[in-house]
């Protein structure tokens, strides 16, 4: 008996147990049968092709218009009149809301669907996108961010969850490298997109122009994700998903998941949160249009995410996260040098060690919870965004003490809990 029959036979005796007739159990069997009879997805095949372009279109939606104000903040400080903790607000306020919502996001995709809640999700968050573009008080604009927040919850931890339910295990590892390198891409376009047609028109068009790339991911993604296969939906009862979230965490290997999730994002977040500051600085004084070239190394993460998902395939992925990690902290360290060629230098690693960690460590999420994987992909991604929003802004305080060396000087604490962590993870894994 596999997975998914195991997973239809526990929702059954709970149905059973809760009077529901035996007759809508039995059902659920057969479909379960029905589910893991069918082939899964595998490399090389046009199924693949199809469901990678999606899901790789997903990601880049999704971190496109989470990441887009950041660049428009001082523009957002000017036009509403707000200080600068005030105009991150328009950031912080949708990791916060995307954070909590993305609990629930997960468990209403196991009553309406993977794809449905996919796309649905996107749409709806291009248009809130498209909507804030208009808006000419601050307060309604955080309303729309906050609202951002909520609507993108249905992407991440339902994607996490589609690809590991759908794909051959041979090829999860790239499937979800793939993902991650769409993210990461989005990241990329989110922050240097928005910059060049801010200076070309204004920060509304720029605005305009994310939800317009949002509205045609969205088309991409209903148009070319198949449709779920190895997937029973169920009704949503409160009690079963928070049974289903305690027995994720008392499983060792995914609360050590969780805790690199929390370290990982939170030292990359602060990193891309002050780097900037020091690259802006004398002795290097660079100007903000340099300053956004030199995060155009975001595109080797877009690389690296793809090509150390499919290398943990092959070497194990326990053995995969202290070596990206390890990447992480040599790049961290690289950035306290002299030259700006060193600190590009650093940057780099640093956001190639974040991309194979993140996606060798999402993919083992997944594999880990063969039942309740949204619910697990959720709890992944809480602790993820949970370390931007707090570790990234604990960044300040280390910045204002001792400036880039108290910076990295954090930044080197959480990476080395976080080899400490995957260390073990490899001996619980054997």
């Amino acid at each position: 008996m596999n997975a998914q029959q195991v997973g239809a036979g526990v929702v059954g005796a709970r149905e059973a147990a809760a009077g529901a007739p035996v007759a809508g159990t039995a059902a659920r069997h057969c479909r379960a049968e029905d589910v893991s009879s069918a082939p899964r997805i595998e490399h090389g095949t046009a199924a693949f092709i199809r469901t990678n372009c999606a899901i790789f279109a997903s990601g880049l939606a999704t971190f496109a218009l989470l990441y887009c104000v950041q660049p428009l903040m001082p523009v957002l400080s000017d036009t509403f009149h707000v200080g600068a903790t005030g105009a991150s607000l328009s950031l912080s306020l949708t990791t916060a809301f995307l954070a909590v919502s993305i609990l629930i996001a997960g468990a209403l995709s196991e009553t309406w669907g993977r794809k449905p809640m996919m796309v649905g999700a996107l749409l709806l968050s291009s248009m809130l996108t498209l909507v804030s573009a208009s808006l000419h008080h601050w307060e309604s604009f955080l309303v729309a961010r906050a609202l951002l927040g909520i609507a993108l919850s249905g992407l991440p931890a339902v994607a996490m969850a589609y690809v590991a339910e759908e794909m051959h295990p041979r090829s999860l590892g790239l499937a979800m490298g793939l993902y991650v390198a769409g993210s990461g891409l989005g990241g990329m376009a989110g922050r240097l997109l928005v910059g060049v047609i801010t200076d070309l028109s204004d920060w509304r068009m720029a605005l305009v122009s994310m939800g317009l790339i949002g509205l045609v991911c969205a088309a991409i993604l209903w148009r070319c994700l198949p449709a779920s296969r190895h997937f029973v939906a169920r009704p949503l009862r409160f009690a079963p998903l928070f049974q289903t979230y305690a027995s994720h965490l008392r499983s060792a290997t995914l609360r050590w998941l969780f805790v690199i999730s929390f370290l990982l994002m939170g030292s990359f977040v602060t990193l891309y949160n002050y780097v900037g500051y020091k690259l802006a600085a004398p002795p290097f004084s660079l100007t903000h249009t340099q300053i956004g070239l030199v995060f155009s190394v975001y595109l080797c993460g877009v690389v690296s995410s793809a090509c150390m998902g499919s290398v943990s395939q092959r070497v194990g992925r326990p053995r995969m996260l202290p070596i990206t990690f390890g990447v992480m902290l040599i790049g961290a360290l690289l950035t306290c040098a002299g030259a700006v060629w060193a600190v590009v230098l650093g940057i780099a690693l640093m956001t190639i060690g974040f991309f194979g960690t993140h996606a060798v460590a999402s993919a083992w999420v997944s594999a880990q919870a063969p039942v309740g994987r949204a619910q697990a992909a959720s709890l992944y991604l809480f602790t993820y965004y949970l370390g931007s929003s707090v570790l990234g802004s604990l960044g300040g305080v280390f910045w204002t003490w001792r400036g880039w060396p108290g910076v990295v000087a954090m930044i080197v604490v959480l990476l080395v809990a976080g080899v400490g962590a995957a260390w073990r993870l490899r001996k619980q894994a054997g």
